[in-house]
């Protein structure tokens, strides 16, 4: 199957609803090559940014799973590769 490489980039306001994307996140670690996160205390978020390699429907699921999440949000950026 062919794969893709994107960045998914995630804000996350609501801190409760960060345990339930690292669960998606973990769930789909085989497509993730690397993680950032910044707490960005004197606003009260995190900002979360995930390169992945993975195939259309995988990216757009994880994407679409944590954008769904409370008080999170996610954007994703795809490479020409």
């Amino acid at each position: 199957m062919a794969t893709r490489v994107a960045v998914i980039a995630i804000i996350v306001e609501n801190e409760a609803s960060v345990e339930n994307v690292n669960a998606i996140l973990h769930e789909y670690k085989n497509g993730i090559i690397g993680r950032m996160g910044i707490p960005y205390r004197q606003k009260g978020i995190n900002i979360i940014s995930i390169a992945v390699d993975a195939s259309q429907d995988d990216i757009n699921t994880i994407a679409g799973k944590i954008g769904r999440l409370d008080g999170v949000s996610a954007k994703t950026v795809y490479s020409n590769v």
